[in-house]
């Protein structure tokens, strides 16, 4: 059988916006903690440059200096006809997906190299990091292919909101809504169960019990009532902690686990305390013994 022409790769941008898409930065694992009850985006220090290697005089724009076991990923991705591939950016913490665009092998090889998300524009020919504009990165942590090799998730923590329109993410258009005749808003988002129980929450935290209202919710009671959650929140540890004691069924466990997870996230808004800031914290222990975390907290 002949051999396969190797399929065309996406042309790359031009030595001027290299220079401009990658300019030397600090190392993240330098950044310095944000200030105590900070809130809202946090603005993360970038990941080291790229290596270039420069251009001749009268030639192609410059190649990415990429390691050879890159490379050999590189080669492993399903690359369409036009030498792109599907790129798809994920929130670490929430699990939201906050844009989807295209790669070729440069763009990944560049992801790779800066962990900074980087996608191929179609309509400009070139590469472009997400935020190199707006100064929104998407802070990468891991890069996922899919099983048939031809789409790509870029695993990481964003800077700020994703969307141009300035939403938190691209994805705030339901389906179902506008079967219904409901208009699209930047403020609908892509919430997963967590994250919906949290909004209800905060829902909840907004409204005003006004004399000779409606009766209030169970949860706006526990948001009024300091001394009450507490005791909820002491009440269903218990219960979870006597499902193990006397050997309760699963469904038994997880039932009393998902009422002590409702209670501590209403203590969580009381506190003004985001769900993405807690899973930020347990994602920085994944690398930590829990012997050497406990050791770094500072005593008060």
């Amino acid at each position: 059988m002949a051999a396969t022409a190797p399929l065309p790769r996406a042309p790359v941008s031009s030595p001027a916006s290299r220079a401009a898409l990658w300019p030397a930065r600090s190392n993240l694992r330098t950044a310095a903690a944000p200030p105590a009850g900070t809130l809202g985006w946090r603005r993360r220090q970038p990941f080291p440059a790229v290596s270039i290697t420069p251009a001749s005089a009268q030639s192609t724009p410059p190649a990415l200096a990429v390691d050879p076991e890159v490379e050999a990923l590189l080669d492993s991705v399903k690359w369409d006809t036009k030498g792109l591939a599907v790129a798809i950016a994920q929130n670490v913490d929430t699990g939201a997906i906050l844009m989807q665009g295209f790669a070729n092998r440069e763009a990944l090889a560049a992801t790779i190299s800066t962990r900074k998300a980087t996608f191929y524009s179609r309509s400009r020919s070139s590469l472009w990091t997400k935020g190199e504009t707006s100064t929104n990165f998407i802070n990468v942590h891991d890069i996922f292919l899919d099983c048939d090799r031809d789409s790509i998730i870029y695993l990481g923590t964003p800077d700020g909101p994703t969307c141009h329109t300035g939403a938190e993410t691209c994805y705030y258009s339901s389906v179902y809504d506008a079967l219904q005749g409901s208009k699209s808003s930047q403020e609908r988002q892509v919430y997963t169960t967590l994250y919906s129980l949290e909004d209800t929450i905060s829902k909840r935290k907004e409204e005003i019990v006004t004399e000779g209202s409606a009766k209030p919710s169970w949860t706006k009671k526990l948001l009024l009532d300091n001394q009450l959650l507490c005791s909820k929140i002491r009440e269903e540890a218990g219960e979870l902690i006597q499902t193990l004691l006397e050997n309760e069924d699963r469904s038994r466990t997880a039932s009393e686990m998902g009422d002590l997870l409702y209670h501590a996230m209403v203590l969580l808004s009381v506190k003004d305390v985001k769900m993405e800031e807690v899973l930020e914290v347990l994602r920085k222990r994944f690398s930590q013994s829990g012997v050497e975390e406990k050791a770094s907290r500072k005593k008060s």
